[in-house]
């Protein structure tokens, strides 16, 4: 029985992987085709546009942005500015006292504040929406710097085609340096924006809108349901809407907006946390659509479905865990067919080796840090499976903003923020995981048989002592170093 429990897993885990490695095939075949050239629109048919940029409790990073989009190159009659601030902290004021230096440079620039922000994210892009003046809108996060070309380098593109109703272009990274933690972001975030949209946008599937550094047509907005915040990934459930209602999106990949990476484990936790949950609510609420679509064929329906429901190999992951102990005492009969899914599982780390090879000549010393990154996707396996567990039974929720702190390179420091985290109620789950683990490995080390899945719990050992170090370290109940690469 035990056995072929363990088999299901690995089918269910194989299924993924093979997803990822047509991702991998699809992108390998379009990775030479050459970009769509930029349009030339003269400079008097250039359409307003309103940018949009959302706060919440933003105090470190609301100048940056704010300056980096004032300098944005567009025709300043035609540029319109919305600061979406939903703080409960000084950001307003600190937004109010910026805006009037700005207004000096003959911006266009407006401050629409909302004491009670229903809908979080989503509920102030569609109150801004209703209040916009653009015919196109640019989102930006408070963490972002876009660059001044950004508009130019993308809103053309729209112009000359009509049924264009999104532009994505690729994240860059502000703090991949600063420490092991982000790095191992910077490597995930490569392998996704570099492999996977690359993929699904020139092959024809259905990809994402990633919440920010996208331009969107208004029509395409409204004409697709608008903003909705009965899921927590506004981002992905108006994107798959938009696409549903025949809407084309293009990603370009060398327009790129950098970001400042979460350097918190339990930031990133949380932002998994959000990402997880809202990809299950968007699986419940678009995969009925999805499968009565007459504009999309069957390849696209599958893929676009092992997409939304990417997540759910996290609880597979803690299921091979739970199964640890009773394997390690009791070695089952495996079926033949195990060995070849067990190797199959093992081709998603190619996705990230390719992100790596094809931005940075360095890649062979980037990819050093793969370790810490499974070590992190391991370590989340009790959190995401909670996420999924709330976004299959619950809508909408609280939107938990990832903190950011103005940090640069190497430079910053998050330690006397403001915007510290505490431990969360995950953590006396990730305890038990981690006490969970070292009986597997205690067991499976000192078994008569050989352990099957002792690999796996060692991994595990090792992934769940990172996550309750760094969130000991982080939250300064101990006082150690903490993974700081310097």
């Amino acid at each position: 029985m035990l056995g072929y429990l363990y088999t299901v897993l690995l089918v269910g885990l194989a299924i993924y992987a093979l997803h990822i490695l047509i991702l991998t095939a699809l992108y390998l075949y379009h990775k030479n085709d050459a970009p769509p050239s930029l349009p030339d629109i003269p400079e008097d048919e250039l359409p307003t546009v309103t940018v949009q940029i959302p706060l919440c409790n933003e105090r470190y990073v609301v100048q940056r942005i704010l300056k980096a989009v004032a300098a944005l190159d567009w025709p300043r009659d035609r540029l319109e500015i919305q600061i979406l601030d939903d703080s409960t902290d000084d950001t307003l004021q600190l937004v109010q006292h910026i805006i009037k230096d700005l207004c000096r440079e003959d911006l266009n620039i407006r401050l629409l504040h909302r004491d009670s922000p229903t809908g979080h994210k989503a509920g102030a892009l569609a109150a801004g929406l209703q209040k916009a003046h653009g015919s196109f809108i640019a989102i930006f996060d408070a963490d972002f710097c876009p660059p001044e070309d950004f508009l130019r380098s993308t809103v053309p593109h729209m112009l000359t085609n009509p049924e264009l109703g999104m532009v994505q272009a690729r994240w860059g990274h502000l703090n991949a340096e600063y420490s092991l933690i982000t790095r191992a972001q910077s490597l995930a975030l490569d392998a996704h924006f570099t492999v996977e949209h690359m993929a699904r946008n020139r092959s024809g599937l259905l990809m994402n809108f990633n919440g920010t550094a996208g331009v969107w047509r208004r029509q395409a907005i409204e004409s697709s349901g608008g903003w909705q915040s009965d899921t927590v990934a506004e981002d992905l459930d108006l994107s798959y809407r938009a696409q549903l209602a025949g809407w084309k999106i293009l990603y370009l990949p060398d327009v790129v907006a950098p970001a400042e990476l979460p350097p918190l484990v339990g930031a990133f936790k949380q932002q998994q946390y959000r990402w997880a949950k809202g990809a299950a609510q968007s699986l419940r609420k678009l995969a009925l659509p999805i499968y009565r679509s007459p504009r999309l064929k069957f390849h696209q329906k599958v893929m676009a479905l092992l997409h939304l429901s990417g997540y759910f190999t996290q609880p597979m992951f803690l299921l091979m865990l739970l199964l640890a102990l009773p394997m390690a005492l009791y070695t089952p009969h495996l079926p033949r067919l195990a060995a070849f899914l067990g190797g199959v599982t093992a081709i998603p780390p190619f996705l990230y080796l390719l992100g790596q090879i094809r931005l940075y000549r360095d890649w062979p010393k980037r990819m050093l840090v793969y370790p810490v990154l499974m070590l992190l996707g391991i370590g989340i396996t009790w959190s995401t499976t909670l996420a999924l567990a709330d976004g299959l039974q619950n809508w909408g929720g609280q939107f938990v903003r990832t903190p950011k702190f103005r940090l640069q390179g190497r430079r910053g420091t998050w330690h006397n923020a403001t915007y510290r985290l505490k431990i969360d109620s995950t953590f006396i789950g990730e305890c038990a995981v981690l006490l969970y683990a070292l009986l597997g490995v205690y067991l499976g080390l000192n078994s008569h048989q050989e352990s099957v899945l002792l690999p796996l719990t060692v991994i595990y050992l090792g992934a769940e002592m990172l996550m309750v170090y760094t969130t000991l370290v982080q939250t300064r109940v101990l006082n150690f170093p903490t993974f700081r690469g310097e």
